[in-house]
């Protein structure tokens, strides 16, 4: 049996009240894709009431602990050691245009150091979630990040940029935390990109590192200005060599 903290177990149940709200707003989408008003304000507004599902959720157990959203910013409480690190919706085109593909993301980070990350998939119905000295895991099976070593056997993926500037085989999937999540897992190799948010990255850092992966040091960056790469152990050196001049 599995043995996660208590932190780790009020975030996937908070993911999963949120998703629910997630789906049933999914299929309302299709509908509003043939609208003359369009999906756009609704997908705001999916987004804002998530985030405030999530928060509420947090808060029930760690009143004092304080948080850093995408859709809010800063909200600064008691405890400013303990922050949650929240993307309600990673991929709000995608689900704009009714792709299934995006995610809840929250990380816990105490000081400088994240403890705990998780990323949900609703959709799919995967999640992933990892802690600090304590591994990452599927659904509750160990991920592992892949083992190949040559580029050529590789997939890589980051944004337009990344995909525009690098040559290796590459990807472009609109959700930054399930690329992350995928690397973990071994189904990508490797991601980058410049200038993405912490909310974005924070929860998929930890995964990757958990999962025997690397990832550069992010804390020299501000917190909607990092620049990012990460991937496998096997592979990272011959990743970078391609990223000298991105």
């Amino acid at each position: 049996m599995l043995s996660i903290s208590a932190n780790l177990n009020i975030m996937i149940k908070a993911a999963e009240k949120a998703s629910k709200s997630i789906i049933r707003d999914f299929g309302e989408i299709e509908k509003l894709q043939v609208s003359k008003k369009g999906p756009h304000d609704f997908v705001t507004k999916t987004d804002k009431h998530v985030e405030k599902i999530l928060i509420e959720e947090l808060s029930k157990t760690k009143k004092n602990y304080s948080f850093l959203t995408e859709e809010t910013g800063i909200i600064k409480n008691k405890d400013n050691e303990n922050t949650w690190i929240i993307d309600p919706i990673d991929g709000t085109t995608n689900f704009l245009h009714g792709i299934p593909h995006f995610a809840i993301s929250i990380a816990l980070m105490s000081k400088d150091e994240l403890l705990s990350g998780l990323i949900f998939d609703p959709i799919k119905d995967e999640m992933f979630f990892a802690e600090k000295n304590n591994g990452a895991f599927l659904n509750n099976q160990r991920l592992r990040v892949s083992k190949k070593n040559s580029l050529d056997e590789c997939l890589f993926s980051s944004n337009n940029e990344g995909v525009k500037f690098s040559n290796l085989n590459m990807r472009c999937s609109g959700s930054a935390s399930l690329d992350l999540a995928y690397v973990a897992a071994g189904r990508l190799d490797g991601y980058f990109q410049n200038k993405i948010n912490i909310w974005d990255v924070a929860a998929g850092i930890l995964m990757i590192t958990e999962a025997g992966g690397i990832v550069n040091d992010i804390h020299k960056f501000e917190v909607n200005n990092i620049d990012i790469r990460a991937s496998s152990a096997a592979i990272n050196d011959k990743m970078l060599e391609n990223l000298v001049n991105f």
